[in-house]
């Protein structure tokens, strides 16, 4: 019985002796897994340099070629021009903008100049220098808290508790935007003026947007109308006030206490009227500046201007795009090559 805790001893150590030993081979293979991984990777990396360094003239003449082809191009092709405009689509147009810059676009893509001259209301000439014409959402963050403001007005109490800024960010698309701007790049730098016209035209026309703003145009006016109304009421309340103050002020002085309290209330109501009164009158102001800006289907921020600006930038440059190609394909003939060398000194072994 006096062996029992020194065996039971020995028993822990020998116990505490393998896990040690098993943590440490564990670490010890996943080091060296790490340490293939890097191998590995060095290993990839040296034949890319030495098959570089075999076709090093094949890959130095391809890049030259397409460097002196790119200046070349660049030089014989025509310049593009960029043209930019920001509009701001009302009665939930955003979608038509964005159908109608879509076709114009694939009629440019489509080089089919007579059918984009006569939805652009533009020469033939003009149409064929058009090459790219393409939507995007014009918002910054500002905007965008603003946007999230008026969509949680509309909504019930319930919906709004479900509902958090960052899931709102998370739905948010182009569509969603307020400003939206319109980019036309053509090898003519007037062509984009022209056709502003014809763009909001193609959206303005719609007999669905035009009845939607009709209708915008009587409720405004209605509502303007209420207002005003209730603004002479409450000028003629005020009247009846001052008047009834007046008359108190006439009466003998009997009951002193009662008389200042009957006047008190009547000042109490007299000064909530005026409230009322720039209440209304704050409305008057907003409604006006919603008219303003639901004038037109398509508010025109910022025109095109009469001249388009001068496209530039390394990714627009032929000289930097021809010398990327060659290089990816001259890369590619010599790996299928040297594909189809070791394929066949396999089969022979």
């Amino acid at each position: 019985m006096a062996d029992q805790p020194v065996n039971q001893n020995n028993s822990d150590e020998i116990d505490l002796g393998q896990l040690f030993q098993m943590i440490g081979r564990g670490f010890q293979k996943f080091f060296n897994f790490i340490g293939s991984i890097f191998k590995g990777v060095f290993h990839l990396i040296m034949l890319f340099l030495l098959f570089v360094q075999k076709n090093i003239i094949v890959i130095g003449a391809a890049v030259i070629i397409g460097g002196i082809g790119g200046f070349v191009l660049d030089r014989i092709t025509p310049e593009k021009y960029v043209s930019r405009m920001v509009v701001e689509p009302n009665f939930n147009s955003v979608q038509q903008l964005y159908n109608n810059i879509a076709f114009y676009n694939d009629l440019a893509d489509a080089q089919d100049s007579v059918a984009l001259a006569t939805a652009l209301n533009i020469t033939e000439h003009e149409a064929a220098s058009i090459k790219e014409i393409f939507t995007d959402s014009y918002s910054d963050e500002n905007q965008k808290i603003k946007l999230f403001d008026e969509f949680i007005r509309e909504l019930d109490t319930t919906t709004v508790k479900a509902i958090d800024y960052e899931n709102y960010l998370k739905n948010f698309n182009s569509m969603d935007a307020r400003f939206h701007q319109i980019s036309l790049v053509s090898t003519n730098n007037r062509v984009a003026k022209k056709t502003q016209p014809a763009i909001i035209n193609s959206i303005s026309v719609n007999e669905y947007f035009k009845l939607q703003k009709r209708i915008n145009d009587e409720n405004l006016d209605l509502q303007e109308e209420i207002y005003k109304k209730q603004l002479v009421e409450i000028d003629s309340l005020q009247s009846l006030y001052r008047t009834v103050l007046v008359k108190e002020a006439d009466k003998p002085m009997q009951g002193t206490s009662i008389n200042m309290a009957e006047t008190g209330e009547s000042r109490s109501r007299e000064l909530a009227l005026v409230q009322e009164k720039d209440v209304l009158k704050e409305k008057l102001v907003e409604l006006n500046q919603e008219r303003a800006n639901k004038s037109t289907i398509i508010n025109v921020i910022s025109d095109f201007p009469t001249r388009g600006v001068e496209q530039k930038g390394i990714w627009k440059s032929y000289k930097f795009k021809l010398p990327l190609v060659l290089l990816a394909l001259v890369f590619g003939v010599l790996a299928l090559l040297a594909l189809n060398k070791f394929l066949k000194t396999y089969n022979q072994e």
